[in-house]
């Protein structure tokens, strides 16, 4: 793994060896990656990881007498711990696997069917991603309680003042992300939990966008559920963590039934296990979780606030060139920001800019994102999304902003 140079500086030259995909060309162009927000990229170290499972240990867990069930059984829970560890979990039981944030999302909502009454109170920010919206509609549609939506201005920031008046006594639960995903907006989540808490309303906290950027220490922030996904913190897909205060996790139901979540079973009457296999049924992907702790370890070698303070110095640098284009307009203006930026170009559609884009190698996302009441607020069809990471480089944002200059000119 490569060395940080200093504590605002990375040797980024050399973190992008690490990456074998950011070798390749698209469309016969170097590939310029900023599509972040949606998924990172893997190192190598965490492919060799996942190679080595399958090469040497791989089998099922837990429940095997033979050598190689226990190697991945050892594997899989000291995992479990590094993630622990990460967010700062007082028990590793608070750690859940999931297939990623919306499955964590919707382990919670299930759970909390049988915990909510007819005219309970739940809210929601105007910030999320449809993960963080759909579940909790449906929740409310089973248990016939009201869903309440925080507001948000033009800079794409929640009104906390709003927020304030929505909760009362009958508020059991607040959901909102970290960091949007559309907007890169960091919400002041501290301030919601603690005002939420106030009321006895639980706080679940979606942090896909935010774990990569930022190391959130959940005993500190005092949150109840905390989740993401390994695929955007340089992990595989379909692993994720959801987190949960061990009391919380009591009170749920278990959200499936099967294999592992079981004590005991009968025709006649079932237990369920202890934490955390009581919501961990069936197999689960053990290589994804074996290579989920890999992707932390690497990023903590690099050191998350090198990363978040490098990643800004992109941020900072990608807005002030797209400032300078005539007709750009950026969404979401927050002073508090991770490195995502979203921007139209006059009336050009999203779409179009993307494609071209495309072709001339760099990669960037465009639509809705999954934040439709996002773009209904601000009256457009979509955005251009471009996301950065620690890989990224400041040439890299040249050339984006000459082939947006060379796309604005083909469309105009």
């Amino acid at each position: 793994m490569n060395k940080v140079l200093s504590h605002t500086t990375l040797d980024v030259e050399q973190i992008r060896k690490d990456f074998p995909i950011l070798k390749r060309e698209v469309n016969g162009k170097p590939l310029i990656y900023l599509d972040n927000a949606a998924t990172s990229q893997t190192p190598q170290q965490v492919i060799d990881v996942i190679v080595d499972y399958y090469s040497n240990y791989n089998a099922n867990i837990h429940r095997g007498v033979h050598s190689l069930s226990q190697e991945a059984t050892d594997a899989y829970e000291q995992a479990r711990i590094k993630i622990q560890k990460h967010f700062n979990a007082k028990l590793s039981h608070e750690i859940i696997f999931t297939s990623g944030t919306t499955h964590g999302i919707n382990l919670v909502a299930n759970g909390f069917s049988s915990l909510l009454k007819k005219g309970d109170e739940i809210i929601v920010s105007a910030l999320e991603h449809h993960s963080n919206i759909v579940p909790w509609q449906m929740l409310c549609e089973r248990t016939g309680a009201i869903l309440k939506v925080i507001p948000m201005n033009t800079d794409g920031e929640l009104v906390i003042s709003e927020f304030e008046k929505l909760l009362n006594p009958n508020t059991k639960l607040v959901f909102v992300n970290h960091v949007s995903n559309a907007l890169g907006t960091i919400n002041p989540i501290e301030t919601i939990i603690e005002k939420a808490h106030n009321v006895g309303a639980a706080v679940l906290v979606d942090g896909a966008q935010a774990a990569p950027h930022i190391k959130a220490n959940v005993q500190e922030l005092d949150v109840d559920f905390y989740v993401c996904s390994a695929h955007k913190m340089c992990g595989p897909t379909g692993v994720g963590i959801l987190y949960g205060k061990e009391e919380w996790l009591k009170k749920l139901p278990p959200y499936q039934g099967g294999g592992e979540m079981i004590a005991e079973v009968t025709f006649e009457k079932t237990t369920y296990a202890d934490l955390p296999h009581k919501f961990e049924a069936g197999t689960p992907n053990i290589c994804g979780g074996i290579a989920f702790g890999a992707a932390l370890d690497y990023m903590n070698t690099v050191g998350f606030n090198t990363l978040a303070n490098y990643e800004n110095e992109l941020l900072e640098y990608a807005t002030s060139q797209l400032q300078a284009i005539e007709g750009v307009k950026i969404y979401g203006t927050s002073k508090h920001k991770t490195s995502v930026i979203s921007f139209n170009v006059g009336n050009i559609h999203p779409y179009d800019i993307g494609t071209i884009l495309d072709k001339l190698g760099i990669a960037v996302r465009t639509g809705h994102h999954c934040a439709q009441p996002i773009m209904d607020y601000f009256k457009i069809p979509g955005t251009v999304r471009a996301s950065f990471m620690f890989y990224n480089t400041k040439e890299e944002v040249d050339t984006f902003i000459a082939s947006l200059k060379k796309a604005i000119m083909m469309l105009s």
